[in-house]
């Protein structure tokens, strides 16, 4: 049974920080392909930051630059660092998990998600 939660959101001004971090709750995570997706309010989700279970890392374009993910495979953990955050990166965000090598950049690829963490900027 694997399991995902997220945390680390919060409220922030307009070019400030955060971290996310997700423990993810599953045997052999090592071997797992890692992402972080967002959901704004009225829209669909979308794929922010990708990791594949080797380490290599992918970003959406309006991420690249900004945010950082990365794992460490000791702690089981996903992290997503943040920085110059925008008005637009405000939105309900999400781990999700994928027991494969390489990874996937449309959400219905991943079984296995966490309940979300919501950031907003201001």
């Amino acid at each position: 049974h694997v399991q995902l939660v997220e945390s680390g959101g919060g409220s922030v001004q307009a070019g400030g920080s955060l971290r996310l971090s997700c423990v993810v709750s599953a045997a052999r995570y090592s071997n797992y392909c890692l992402a972080w997706f967002r959901q704004a309010q009225g829209k669909e989700r979308e794929g922010v930051a990708f990791i594949a279970s080797d380490g290599t890392t992918s970003y959406r374009d309006s991420a690249k630059g900004r945010f950082t993910i990365s794992k460490d495979n000791a702690k089981n953990s996903l992290y997503l660092q943040m920085n110059s955050l925008k008005l637009e990166d405000t939105a309900m965000y999400y781990c999700a998990a994928e027991p494969i090598s390489w990874y996937y950049r449309e959400s219905r690829s991943y079984r296995f998600w966490g309940l979300g963490t919501q950031v907003t900027v201001s």
